[in-house]
């Protein structure tokens, strides 16, 4: 994997930063704050993902009331409140004393201990209830994660491929946070940000060697929890024959099969699925995307395939072009959260991949997905911009030909 950093850019990426956090404090003082300048692509891709999301939240739950719609336009509405706040506060908000990033891992760890003394919810400890809202721990730590490995990472900017040692301490603070998700009976969520950790770990400059140690580590731990753990042995062994096994655990598998591939090239239109007639299990959540396809048909919904292929490549061209390795780590770090989610979650419904709880970010129903999700694009929208902002450019903040020369 290619890194996303210049050798010379390596060498001044810290004090860079803090000239630039300095320049940034000056410049906001007083009376002349301008709005920052938003990439216009990103966020028309933002809400045509959360309109869609809408909709099909609505159709695949509508057959038994419009509860869930409800719910979910509100934890929208509340989702893109943060997003726009944070699209131009967070450069400032990250600088702040209280929150440092390892403050922001304390807090993770809390709610990640907390949620496993609640009570089980389909026999797993991931929500926390608060009666009007359930929170879901491990939807923050996917932010907070990427965003302490992105500082610690900066700080050591042009030594992580000489000094071996310096991989301890990220791998530490990874390793304690995934192991908590993995005591929630959670396999799918670890083993997306451990996926996600790697790569930005590689792209700041560790050797591929250097994984070679942990790998062998974690190898056995890796293979208990497939293949000794009953359910998901059974779900592997369904993976690989869904037909054999469909009464019992191939059952959800199949029935994705059968909403997928009966909406053919053009989709029975929208509404008008029958899969999700209290057949395909969690078709507003999980196997949203089943009911997509078979209501959209496969023309359709490779738009919103090429939807998140865009947003994958345009995250990492700016990641690419950003000033601090901070900035570049933590847009390259929540937009491949994104979109290797979302590959994930399309993978386990078209039988790629063994079922798991991984929800459709944007599309799936739920409070903590919908609005962490637009957490994401809120801090990914404001790093992307602020660095137009101190320079004071004129062109909009899609113009980026020239900003590195």
């Amino acid at each position: 994997m290619g890194k996303l950093f210049s050798s010379s850019s390596r060498s001044r990426g810290v004090v860079l930063h803090k000239t630039t956090a300095h320049r940034q404090s000056t410049t906001n003082k007083g009376n002349d704050w301008r709005p920052l300048r938003l990439d216009k692509r990103l966020v028309i891709i933002t809400f045509a993902f959360v309109m869609t999301g809408l909709v099909f939240t609505y159709s695949s739950s509508a057959f038994s009331s419009a509860a869930f719609f409800k719910r979910q336009l509100i934890f929208d509405i509340l989702g893109l409140i943060v997003a726009a706040i944070l699209t131009q506060t967070y450069d400032r908000i990250q600088q702040s004393k209280w929150c440092k990033p390892i403050y922001l891992m304390y807090i993770t760890w809390f709610f990640l201990v907390w949620v496993l003394f609640t009570r089980t919810q389909a026999n797993v400890h991931r929500w926390i209830d608060f009666g009007f809202f359930k929170l879901q721990p491990s939807e923050i730590a996917k932010v907070t994660l990427v965003i302490y490995i992105a500082h610690y990472l900066e700080s050591v900017a042009g030594r992580l491929e000489r000094n071996v040692k310096l991989l301890f301490k990220p791998m530490l603070v990874a390793g304690i946070t995934l192991g908590l998700i993995l005591a929630e009976r959670d396999f799918g969520t670890p083993f997306l940000m451990g996926i996600v950790f790697v790569c930005m770990m590689l792209v700041a400059g560790m050797r591929f060697l250097h994984l070679v140690v942990p790998a062998v580590i974690l190898s056995p731990l890796i293979i208990h929890q497939l293949f000794f753990v009953g359910y998901r042995r059974d779900r592997i062994f369904s993976f690989l024959n869904p037909f054999a096994t469909e009464g019992s655990t191939g059952y959800q598998l199949v029935q994705s099969f059968l909403a997928v591939g009966s909406g053919g090239w053009f989709g029975k239109g929208l509404g008008n699925s029958e899969l999700k007639l209290e057949y395909l299990p969690a078709a507003h959540t999980d196997f949203i995307f089943s009911v997509m396809c078979e209501e959209f048909g496969l023309f359709r919904i490779a738009l919103i395939l090429f939807g998140f292929c865009w947003l994958l490549v345009r995250g990492i061209s700016l990641a690419g072009v950003a000033k601090t390795h901070f900035r570049s780590l933590v847009i390259f770090g929540l937009t491949i959260t994104i979109c290797l989610q979302a590959f994930f979650n399309m993978a386990m419904a078209i039988g790629l991949m063994p079922t798991k709880g991984i929800a459709l970010p944007f599309f799936s129903y739920g409070g903590s997905s919908v609005i962490m999700t637009l957490v994401m694009m809120g801090i990914i929208l404001n790093l992307a911009a602020v660095d137009s902002a101190q320079n004071n450019l004129r062109e909009d903040v899609t113009s980026y030909r020239n900003r590195n020369k």
